[in-house]
């Protein structure tokens, strides 16, 4: 079954770098795959409950995930061809099987439009229940049959959710933190907490993981930047095509195995270049804007429900803080924050089933290109998209719609996940590129001591509840 035969890299001079303008994109998609998990759920969950000492953990994780996202993104820069590609051509016997199911499995469990379901369906005074997740979950199927390019369409999504959900954000927690709200925050950036120092007495180590693992994208999302910075024409990306809409008809070559240069001063000097902007690009919109955002959500939970017995309760959390905002405004206030509160959950899950299809039809065309033919790709984009919604259906109609404990389970899952390919990928960039174009010290050390630290928070959590 498994026979990627890939042909060698094919080589080109490196394109002149964009203006950082033109390379602004990517970078939202991830940040809004992650807003909608770690920033607005888990974060501001065990801020509500924990107090804001543990936040430090949140600035690390996602400090720690914009070093992995730039080394990922490196690859592709430079060779113009996808990670999984790359780590198939480095690792012969690391079937593209395993990214497949280390996609599907974690992010089977629809925890994110669980809590989208729940938050609208109080802003809109019905009842929560299955079959408001499901009717959900199939819009998302809709609107990516509007779109003609998958990537197009995902990036103006997100742009539109986060250009207005993370000012209003910013807004009510400013209107609602008072100085010693903005004490204890400043406390948590160095892990000192009401009583305890990192982590309190009592705090659930597998939600803990999750957060940790969701302060930014997490599991195998982390590895579709590399897709995406291929599609929106990073270096030697521009040499490839998109994934277009199979119902418009419309079709775009695209290629498997990717394009590189020789390192000649003039390459390695545009190289530079294009590396300083997209680190730009990632590092203010994913790393900058993302952990603000977790720490205002953060903030504002703290400030609005702490101690408030009620959100020990799952997402209950976010509806009373919606309750003491309309409260302390007017009521429509508390009303549009829980609506774009839901907006913002579902963008994320759009984004997440969408990224999850790209992941996993890159794959199945790695493990047989003679079979899973390249110019299918969209097909298998749609065939993948609609699979993870009828599984979420599937778990609606099971009965199971707690969205915390859906969160959890895949976000475990996504951590293990991120502990095996955080270790390939260095390895990959250290062994396959140039030695020019390689990471530096200082990112290597940030990458591996990502990948000591999921494992470590992997193994002790599997032992914990084994």
């Amino acid at each position: 079954m498994f026979n990627p035969n890939l042909t060698p890299l094919a080589k080109k001079d490196m394109p002149p770098p964009l203006a950082l303008r033109k390379l602004i994109g990517p970078s939202f998609i991830i940040l809004g795959v992650g807003l909608g998990s770690g920033e607005l759920i888990l974060w501001p969950y065990l801020a509500s409950n924990f107090g804001l000492g543990i936040i430090w953990a949140a600035v690390l994780g996602i400090t720690f995930q914009f070093f992995l996202n730039m080394e990922i993104e490196r690859y592709t820069l430079i060779t113009g061809e996808s990670i999984f590609v790359g780590l198939t051509r480095k690792y012969k016997l690391f079937s593209p099987v395993w990214f497949i199911a280390s996609t599907f499995i974690p992010w089977m469990w629809p925890g994110i439009i669980a809590a989208s379901a729940t938050v609208l369906s109080k802003s809109l005074g019905i009842k929560y229940g299955g079959l408001v997740g499901i009717v959900l979950l199939i819009l998302i199927g809709a609107i990516y049959s509007l779109g003609t390019v998958v990537y197009k369409t995902q990036e103006k999504v997100q742009k539109a959710i986060i250009l207005v959900g993370v000012p209003l954000i910013f807004a009510i927690t400013f209107y609602f933190a008072k100085a010693n709200d903005w004490q204890q925050l400043a406390y948590g950036l160095i892990g000192h907490g009401e009583g305890f120092w990192l982590l309190p007495k009592g705090i659930p180590l597998a939600t803990f993981l999750a957060a940790f693992a969701y302060a930014g994208a997490g599991g195998n999302l982390n590895l579709a930047q590399s897709l995406y910075a291929k599609e929106k024409g990073y270096g030697m990306g521009i040499f490839s095509g998109h994934i277009t809409n199979i119902f418009k008809g419309v079709k775009e070559k695209v290629t498997l195995e990717g394009t590189t240069f020789e390192p000649t001063a003039q390459n390695i000097a545009r190289f530079k270049k294009w590396w300083r902007r997209i680190n730009i690009e990632h590092a203010v919109v994913f790393w900058i804007t993302g952990a603000l955002t977790m720490l205002m959500l953060s903030l504002l939970a703290y400030s609005t429900v702490y101690g408030n017995p009620g959100a020990v309760t799952s997402i209950n959390f976010v509806i009373l803080e919606a309750s003491v905002i309309a409260q302390k405004t007017i009521p429509f206030l508390g009303t549009f924050f829980l609506i774009m509160a839901g907006i913002m959950l579902f963008g994320t899950q759009f984004s997440v089933y969408g990224s999850n299809a790209r992941i996993m039809s890159e794959n199945l065309v790695i493990l047989n290109p003679n079979k899973f033919k390249i110019d299918r790709l969209p097909k298998y984009f749609y065939y993948f998209l609609w699979i993870q919604i009828f599984a979420g259906i599937a778990i609606f109609a099971s009965g199971f719609t707690e969205p915390l404990a859906l969160v959890i389970i895949g976000a475990v899952l996504n951590a293990i996940s991120m502990f095996i390919y955080s270790g390939l990928v260095i390895l990959l960039n250290l062994t396959r590129l140039e030695k020019p174009l390689r990471p530096s010290w200082r990112r290597i050390f940030f990458v591996v001591f990502a990948f000591i630290f999921y494992g470590a928070f992997s193994l002790f959590t599997l032992i914990r509840h084994l």
